[in-house]
């Protein structure tokens, strides 16, 4: 592991001629899905909505694709032109509502502390470590274990990346940088789906637009869940983290199909990803194969990811994530022993006095 910068080293940095291909030929192919749906949208019932609904899936994978693509520019992968990055960085965070800017900074942190206990809140899905759920009052638990439930991740996510990135003020963890990122992000927003109206009603923004962006975004809420939220995942105390390890042990392989690997721009491969994130997308595949190291990262697939959903709390003793379940189970075994102690003591108090 001492060795791993010298051996990503040559799958570091864009190829220009396929970065822009990758722009090109996903814009060009998300474009002909959208226009496909609103021309659904002309057809006699029921066939408008099985047709658009049909269309909605791979227009959703290529939204998601377009995430990749500002993920890219904002590890300065993508392109070799800084100014020219940032701006598709830009023009893309408003085609998936993402303040790029700010989501740049977040990410950044994000990568800086993976898999760090004490340094946890950026970026990740909240997590807590057994014997901090249980010191915690009854409501923060509810709390919690309903933050925590799949239909809340899969269902409100979507709408948290939809709104709750929509403001921010400035604070000594957000610069003016970032704060402005955000509004001039919101005043694009409002500004394209002004135009998108004009042109071609509301239809393209309510009934076209906004499931292939639920769509979407419920897909990235599950990529980034299974990519870090696996039963033997990697969580240290910041003394004993390191960042070779964490990128390795704690970011999984998540195997999928083919297609499903392209409309995720290889995001599957995270554990390159977060142990070298300045390899672009197209790259990821190729430095995992040639790399022995990176074929022990733990592997996740599409039916293991969804049973993850239900792993909740990470078990320090154990050392892996674990569902409230096994947890409310030893809570009420423990608390059944602890009164048959109790009894057992009163009785021998009785016997003796007796």
């Amino acid at each position: 592991m001492r060795e791993w910068k010298r051996v990503v080293a040559p799958y570091v940095g864009p190829h220009t001629g396929r970065s822009l291909w990758q722009v090109a030929s996903t814009g060009v192919l998300l474009s002909a899905a959208l226009m496909a749906m609103y021309r659904a949208l002309d057809l006699p019932a029921p066939w408008s909505a099985l047709v658009a609904s049909a269309i909605a899936l791979p227009a959703a994978g290529l939204l998601v694709r377009v995430f990749i693509i500002m993920h890219d520019c904002a590890h300065g992968s993508f392109l070799p032109w800084r100014r020219v990055m940032d701006a598709l960085g830009f023009f893309t965070g408003v085609l998936t509502l993402t303040p790029y800017g700010q989501w740049r900074r977040d990410h950044a942190l994000h990568h800086a502390s993976s898999g760090d206990l004490d340094r946890r809140g950026h970026g990740d899905v909240p997590t807590m470590t057994v014997r901090e759920y249980l010191a915690r009052s009854p409501w923060e638990r509810r709390r919690y274990r309903f933050i925590r439930h799949p239909l809340t991740l899969l269902l409100l996510g979507p709408l948290h990346l939809a709104v709750g990135q929509r403001w921010r003020k400035r604070s000594l963890a957000t610069g003016a940088q970032q704060v402005t990122s955000v509004w001039m992000t919101n005043a694009a927003i409002v500004l394209l789906a002004a135009a998108v109206v004009a042109l071609w009603g509301w239809q393209a923004l309510v009934l076209v637009y906004v499931p292939v962006f639920y769509l979407a975004a419920m897909t990235g809420v599950w990529l980034f869940y299974v990519q870090h939220q696996f039963e033997d995942a990697y969580w240290e105390h910041e003394q004993e983290w390191d960042y070779a390890t964490a990128a390795i042990r704690g970011s999984s392989h998540l195997r999928l199909h083919p297609v499903l690997q392209w409309f995720t721009g290889n995001i599957g491969l995270h554990h390159v990803h977060h142990l070298a994130p300045r390899i672009p997308n197209y790259r990821l595949q190729g430095c995992h194969d040639a790399t022995p190291v990176l074929q022990q990262a733990p592997v996740v697939t599409f039916r293991s990811g969804m049973s993850a959903l239900r792993l909740t709390l990470w078990d320090e003793e154990r050392r892996r994530l674990v569902p409230f379940g096994e947890v409310d189970l030893a809570r009420k075994m423990s608390e059944a022993g602890a009164q048959h102690d109790v009894a057992a003591s009163n009785g021998s108090g009785l016997a003796a006095s007796l």
